[in-house]
């Protein structure tokens, strides 16, 4: 081989082996970017799988604490149905009633309903005057008046009424009231809520 040949030949060898090394390289290269890239796209889409996974958490528990309100006020309304009504019973009232055509007579048992327990102590200290007042009420009425249902319903305002009067309570007329607009009957049925004496309730009633 003559020297010149054997120069050729070392000056090859050593280009060959660069270009190797260069693509070597550069497949590391692309690999390094291709894990790189494989694991960015790997921790943003555990990072949105996790943010989203939360935010459903808030939900479940804004939920749960909303449901958890609904339901301690469910139980407190629950609470206050369930306080008892508190009645006192009156003695029945015998009276003559007021026809004219023949001697009528009623006997009636009331039962009032009040606000507490307390107000039915305070009603024992009005009791005269309560019975003098439904006495006198009774005495007023008709068998007709007293047999009809709708007589029944408007003594019971009466003697709502004539039962509140001693206790220092003016309870408007509504039967009386006629030309009175709707809301100003609304007004006065609210306020008539507050009064001691809810309503009166009729335990007996004989008319002969």
């Amino acid at each position: 081989m003559s020297a010149a040949a054997a120069v050729d030949a070392a000056e090859v060898v050593p280009k060959k082996g660069k270009k190797k090394l260069i693509i070597l390289i550069a497949a590391v290269v692309v690999l390094l970017l291709v894990a790189g890239g494989g694991a960015a796209f790997y921790l943003k889409h555990k990072a949105a799988a996790e943010a989203a996974a939360a935010e459903a958490e808030d939900e479940d528990g804004d939920v749960a604490d909303t449901g958890r309100k609904h339901a301690a006020k469910a139980g407190h309304k629950k609470d206050e149905k369930r306080v008892p009504p508190v009645f006192v019973p009156l003695d029945p009232f015998v009276v003559n009633l007021a026809d004219r055509e023949a001697d009528r007579f009623a006997q009636v048992g009331i039962t009032l309903e009040v606000a507490d327990a307390h107000v039915g102590d305070e009603i024992k200290a009005y009791m005269p005057a309560i019975r003098n007042n439904i006495l006198l009420l009774l005495a007023h009425k008709t068998s007709a008046e007293l047999m009809d249902h709708e007589g029944k319903e408007q003594l019971a305002r009466e003697v709502r009424r004539e039962a509140l009067r001693p206790m220092g309570f003016d309870l408007p007329d509504e039967d009386a009231d006629t030309g009175t607009k709707k809301k100003k009957k609304k007004a006065k049925a609210e306020e008539a809520e507050e009064l001691p004496i809810k309503s009166v309730q009729f335990s007996s009633f004989i008319i002969q």
